[in-house]
């Protein structure tokens, strides 16, 4: 519908005795059906304005849709998909107008009546699309055999069990086949699309296959050419050189204008270097993946931060992808909020200790800024690099010394959080500057600053001289502090209490007996019972352990376990991989992805034995036959090979088609006959 200032006049609130009569009238002088096509563009127009008023027009659009105009069709069918499950008794009227559209000899009305009646979701017509699809896939019109490829999935999605026991799948393996490019990628984003929804259903690729859809690349639609990339995931390599060459015919793609293809190839390439041998070729595979990845920091915002997010989990799997110059990460001015704090994730990545000045000057640069929440989190990026580059741990504490000095409340209060963790990474190397940090302890009144405070005090009672006089201030108010702060103070007074026991004994028992008996928090009440036995058990034990050294902090903490690296990285490109979380977390319904094994896999010594991946179980006994020109495969064992390929156990009990020409295996599970 246009958005032209004549058709923003139809989205005004209409009232269906008024649209009926416009509907209805015109006549046999109006040949173009131009009243009835502006009464249809009222009606639309207020079913997109969720007045759900106009499903009492349900009659009289059903009368509408045997009238020879494509454009009427259009809005007809719009409006039957809009309220068939609301009124599923009189959508059935129109059952017999699709069946008949779909018989038209203009391509254009079959494929939409076909595309229609897919997308109601009543069992009537679920039923009564089989048959049709059927003939439609091998329509002579590659539009009409698209929109029938593509119907199959919307079909399977309402009906699992209708599809599985038709040969709706068998006639996709067959169409993948045809001539076209356009049909053929439309095939394997139905399969793809089926798979995903499936866990009896397995989508095999063999090289020959794989090698014939990256050869009609070039020839297909940006979304053609993303479906067969999607696709491709499913291609196990049997061999490193089939892996690389695949590999470097993909790569033209990543200088694409469309981010999906450009993202879907860069997974397609991550994804085939796990097969690949040879750090020389890994190399130069890394290096055609990266210039792709900065292009699309000139993308709008969203994409942008789709691509960030995805460059976190590629700089974790591989490193050497984005080695290039940190300053294209550098943020701008008029970035968004979270594309800003996605770059400096990327910025502490990247940096090291020959461009940690660099780094700094720019950060530094970053804590001026207007945006409260940007600026704690580049002074927070500088106090974890001063953590992961020790030997540049000095210049970065001078950096946020300079900032405390601006007197700015929220910095300080940052600084102090980062200032104690630089502490806990090295002690004794800096105490120095306590004295500097104690000064600003009146700014404070956020929990978390609060409570490094108090951290730093307790640790360092021996050393401040007005320890007690700081720790008596805060305990003032202890029962109106919140609980992270509560427990602070709990530790630091016994932490005071060992190594000042003259001035501390007059205070722990007080702050113990708060905490057993006047608080309601478990953890805290634990802790104070924890504190008092054993103090009262051996003071010289619990000197060993509250004041004994601690592990040093890390800050690689944030990085993902392998197996969820894994799975995130077969995912890149992706809405799953923005959370960096497993993807079944984020979307429960989703398919987990998995590294297969085959001779190729390069894996680390390390990771052998994971759970990963599974080698080859010994073949079990197996039975085929031949049947409509594809070889069915009936195994009883679970992970039992099929031609090549591991089956995962949900495959157990899978007959699997192998066409001749296109190799896509489609596997389903069949009941079995009982004896």
């Amino acid at each position: 519908m246009s958005s032209s200032g004549g058709d923003a006049k139809l989205f005004a609130r209409g009232k269906v005795a008024e649209l009926r009569q416009e509907l209805n009238s015109g006549g046999k002088k109006d040949k173009n059906y131009s009243a009835k096509k502006i009464a249809l563009k009222k009606i639309v127009a207020n079913m997109t304005m969720s007045n759900n008023d106009m499903v009492g027009l349900f009659p009289d659009v059903i009368g509408c849709m045997n009238l020879p105009s494509l454009e009427i069709k259009k809005m007809c069918f719009l409006f039957l998909v809009n309220y068939s499950r609301m009124k599923p008794e009189i959508a059935l009227k129109a059952l017999p107008v699709l069946v008949d559209d779909m018989e038209d000899s203009n391509p254009l009305v079959r494929a939409l009546a076909l595309r229609t009646i897919s997308y109601i979701h009543v069992r009537e017509f679920v039923e009564a699309t089989i048959q049709p699809v059927k003939r439609l896939m091998g329509d002579m019109d590659p539009y009409v055999r698209k929109t029938a490829a593509l119907c199959v999935a919307k079909l399977y999605e309402h009906d699992k069990k209708m599809v599985e026991s038709s040969d709706l799948i068998d006639r996709l393996n067959q169409m993948l086949k045809d001539e076209n490019p356009t049909v053929v990628s439309s095939v394997l984003a139905s399969l793809v699309d089926i798979w995903g929804r499936s866990e009896t259903i397995s989508l095999t690729i063999d090289y020959t296959s794989a090698s014939k859809l990256v050869s009609i690349l070039p020839d297909c639609s940006e979304w053609g050419q993303t479906y067969i990339l999607e696709a491709l995931m499913s291609y196990v390599p049997q061999d490193s050189a089939e892996a690389l060459l695949l590999a470097e015919r993909i790569a033209p793609r990543l200088s694409h204008s469309n981010s999906a293809v450009v993202l879907t190839s860069i997974r397609v390439i991550l994804y085939l270097m796990n097969y690949i041998a040879g750090e020389r070729h890994i190399t130069s595979l890394s290096k055609k993946l990266s210039p792709p990845l900065v292009t699309l920091l000139s993308k709008p915002p969203e994409v942008q931060y789709l691509a960030l997010r995805n460059a976190i989990l590629i700089l974790q799997k591989r490193p050497e992808v984005l080695r290039n110059d940190i300053r294209v990460f550098f943020c701008n001015y008029n970035d968004p909020i979270y594309v800003k704090v996605t770059k400096l994730e990327l910025i502490f990545m990247l940096t090291t200790k020959e461009n940690i000045s660099v780094v700094l000057a720019e950060l530094r640069e970053y804590a001026t800024e207007i945006d409260v929440h940007f600026v704690r989190k580049a002074v927070r990026a500088i106090g974890k690099l001063a953590i992961k580059i020790e030997s540049a741990a000095r210049q970065c504490i001078d950096t946020l010394l300079d900032l405390v000095n601006a007197k700015i409340p929220y910095i300080v209060q940052e600084a102090t959080v980062v200032i104690r963790n630089i502490f806990r990474k090295y002690p004794n190397q800096y105490e120095s500057i306590i004295g500097q940090v104690i000064q600003n302890i009146d700014d404070l009144d956020e929990p978390e600053a609060k409570a490094a405070i108090i951290w730093i005090i307790g640790q360092y009672a021996d050393r401040i001289e007005n320890s007690d006089g700081l720790l008596q201030d805060y305990l003032a108010t202890f029962h109106d502090e919140t609980v992270e702060v509560q427990l602070a103070l709990l530790t630091a007074t016994v932490k005071f209490f060992i190594q000042r026991p003259t001035k501390g004994q007059q205070l722990v028992p007080q702050v113990l007996k708060w905490c057993t008996e006047e608080t309601d928090d478990p953890d805290l009440r634990d802790r104070g019972y924890m504190y008092w036995r054993l103090l009262s058990t051996d003071p010289a034990t619990a000197r060993q352990i509250v004041m004994g050294q601690k592990p040093p902090i890390s800050a690689e903490s944030e990085k993902l376990d392998s197996r969820t690296l894994e799975e995130l990285c077969l995912n890149v490109g992706t809405l799953a991989t923005v959370y960096l979380k497993p993807v079944q977390q984020v979307f429960r319904s989703a398919r987990t992805r998995r590294l297969q094994y085959s001779p190729a896999l390069q894996r680390p010594a390390e990771d052998h034995g994971n759970g990963s991946w599974q080698f080859p179980a010994t073949p079990a006994t197996t039975t085929s036959f031949t049947t409509g020109g594809a070889t069915i495969v009936s195994s009883s064992s679970p992970t039992s090979p099929v031609n090549g390929s591991v089956q995962a156990p949900g495959d157990m009990n899978a007959a699997t088609w192998e066409v001749v020409g296109m190799v896509v295996l489609a596997v389903v599970e069949r009941p079995r006959c009982s004896t």
